[in-house]
């Protein structure tokens, strides 16, 4: 029976964070995953879609090449291609995850977890079982696609984002269910290769968690490149048919049918509890979601939980920053929580989205007087030499004392830019601050510092 200080079930960006900061601290670990290390993150979602979008991105450039007095002849494209190249970042990224591992000392168990008492758990492979002792655990099981009845998957007509990814070719007709980060970032990423697309939304506004001009402006854009879009329209049920898919919407109480080639189901993540022995142990749940305190702790002191598993926000990055405080916990250092009012929210569709803190509607609910300040990339210089001006930076700031409560960025490498505002909410900078800070010019980031003269009266270029 093997023994550790640590032992993670799951290798994701939570689980394999949290293995190597536990390593670096001196405990002894292992990792358990039944797959290939670096979770949905880095083989399925984030890092292969954005090779993915990438491959968009070019494509589009190339289309568009004579605006930059450039004639490109006959163009064609190698879906197949595509693809793989997307299929061969994630794969090398896994293997650089493996030599982590290796590097750090850190015991890699394949197979199957689950938790037999509060520091145990059996392993199965095959009919291989095994059973690992560990004096603390952190669970980090990720979380899957969510269902509904009447729109389940099949894999062939009504697809995830995992089949998404792998199509031979672009069908001619998507409908893609949900318009958050997956359901945005596809449909920008098929229509860019000749998919007609129809986006549904149960709200009234794409990109629904988002500032309400934020979505605004995504939804424009969506529908200049030729996107189609249903805002507050119930999906009622998908029939899967042998060449087709329907979908059966509701929109202010009439019914209608979409037929398409295939359907995405986009409409969020539901974590990964099921048959991991939480039940049997004893450890609290809450709607899908393991009960966690600001260090990660579980009910039992010595079990945690990070991740898409713990609930939201399900972003790659709050679980990797989850892994570094659980395991800095297990080793006695008073870590500082996660502060999950300053996680950035990137969209990597066209125009980007990034975003942090508190919309202009939430700020006002929650009692602040607010300060706006807006700067649209119309306005920006090199956003001009770029050939990308749509969008803007809009900052939310708190009228009395000046701070920034909330940041909007929707444009040309906005899941860039707004990292410099999470420095500066981080560190309770006001408007003047971020104001006065010199920008190297011409940058697209000197938009930040003109949304913030905007919203005091002093902005120079508009």
């Amino acid at each position: 029976m093997a023994k550790f200080d640590l032992a993670i079930l799951g290798g994701g960006p939570g689980g394999y964070v949290a293995a190597i900061r536990g390593a670096q601290l001196g405990l002894k670990t292992c990792i358990i995953d039944k797959d290939k290390l670096g979770g949905i993150c880095l083989n399925w979602g984030c890092i292969p879609t954005k090779a993915l979008l990438k491959n968009a991105e070019v494509y589009h450039t190339i289309k568009n090449a004579d605006t930059y007095g450039i004639t490109v002849g006959n163009v064609s494209v190698d879906f197949k291609k595509n693809i793989k190249r997307s299929r061969d970042v994630s794969n090398r990224l896994s293997k650089g995850i493996e030599f982590l591992m290796k590097k750090n000392k850190i015991t890699h168990i394949s197979g199957t977890g689950k938790l037999i008492s509060k520091t145990s758990i059996e392993v199965k492979n095959g009919r291989k079982t095994e059973t690992v002792e560990a004096s603390n655990i952190i669970i980090a099981t990720g979380a899957r696609p969510r269902t509904f009845p009447g729109m389940e998957l099949d894999g062939k007509r009504v697809i995830s984002y995992k089949e998404a990814m792998v199509l031979d070719a672009p069908p001619k007709k998507m409908i893609i269910i949900g318009s958050g980060a997956i359901g945005s970032e596809f449909a920008y990423y098929y229509n860019e290769f000749g998919t007609e697309i129809h986006m549904v939304e149960m709200m009234d506004c794409l990109l629904p968690v988002e500032d309400a001009d934020v979505s605004k402006e995504v939804e424009k854009s969506f529908k200049k490149s030729g996107i189609k879009v249903s805002t507050s329209t119930k999906v009622l049920k998908i029939e899967s048919l042998k060449t087709k898919v329907k979908v059966h919407i509701e929109t202010n109480g009439k019914e209608a049918i979409l037929a398409g080639d295939v359907a995405l189901l986009a409409v969020g993540v539901t974590g990964n509890i099921e048959n991991i022995g939480l039940e049997d142990l004893g450890l609290k749940t809450d709607r899908g979601s393991i009960i966690i305190n600001e260090y990660n702790q579980t009910n039992f002191q010595n079990i945690y939980a990070i991740g898409d598993v713990s609930g939201p926000p399900w972003l790659a990055h709050v679980a990797s920053a989850q892994g570094h405080v659980a395991s800095d916990h297990i080793a006695g250092h008073s870590p500082k929580p996660v502060d999950y009012s300053n996680i950035p929210g990137c969209t990597y569709c066209h125009p980007q989205v990034g975003s942090l803190g508190l919309t202009e509607a939430q700020a006002k609910d929650a009692g602040h007087e607010v300060k706006v300040g807006k700067f649209l990339f119309q306005a920006s210089g090199k956003a001009m030499a770029v050939g990308d001006t749509t969008g803007f930076v809009k900052l939310v700031f708190d009228a009395k004392y000046g701070e920034l409560l909330g940041a909007h960025i929707v444009g040309s490498e906005a899941t860039e830019l707004i990292a410099e505002l999470g420095i500066a909410k981080a560190l309770e900078a006001t408007w003047e601050d971020i104001a006065m800070t010199v920008h190297a010019h011409p940058t697209l980031s000197e938009a930040i510092m003109e949304a913030a003269l905007d919203a005091f009266g002093s902005a120079i270029h508009q």
